[in-house]
């Protein structure tokens, strides 16, 4: 089946999607957050087939998402988190709060997150980078961006 492509529009969660809008990246990304970096690894998590598994690997490598490294004399590689991998990652936490509070049920969250600098469990929560404030949907107007559709 053909895939549509976002990247060309002008919107940045349109983007983002052309890079991870399929339901395994996002899954990929958080494995190899987790410490799971070698495709047998993910591949046993996941339970995706070896070909999806090598076409999605492959697609977040290209996206600059994946850094891939060779670890052994025969063509075998991990999977790193670049800096724009981090950045998603991030993103995933904020999933991942949603997921929380609406879908988990009685038994609650699968994950905790232990923050390093107070050693506290918390959520994530997005604030303003300029006042600190929480920002939320209502909490801001979208305006046209330098790189808006006119």
């Amino acid at each position: 089946m053909q895939r549509t492509q976002f990247g060309g529009m002008a919107c940045s969660i349109a983007r983002t999607l052309d890079v991870i809008g399929e339901p395994w990246s996002p899954l990929i990304l958080r494995d190899v957050w987790a410490g799971m970096n070698r495709f047998d690894q993910i591949q046993a998590d996941l339970g995706v087939s070896r070909k999806v598994l090598t076409e999605r690997l492959n697609h977040l490598v290209e996206q600059g998402v994946l850094d891939r490294r060779p670890y052994d004399a025969r063509p075998r590689f991990e999977y790193h988190l670049t800096e724009k991998g981090t950045d998603l990652v991030e993103m995933l936490m904020v999933m991942a709060r949603w997921g929380d509070r609406w879908l988990a049920g009685e038994a609650g969250p699968p994950v905790l997150y232990r923050h390093h600098a107070c050693g506290r469990i918390a959520t994530v929560d997005p604030r303003c980078s300029h006042c600190g404030e929480p920002m939320h949907a209502d909490d801001v107007d979208l305006l046209p961006g330098p790189g808006s559709a006119r």
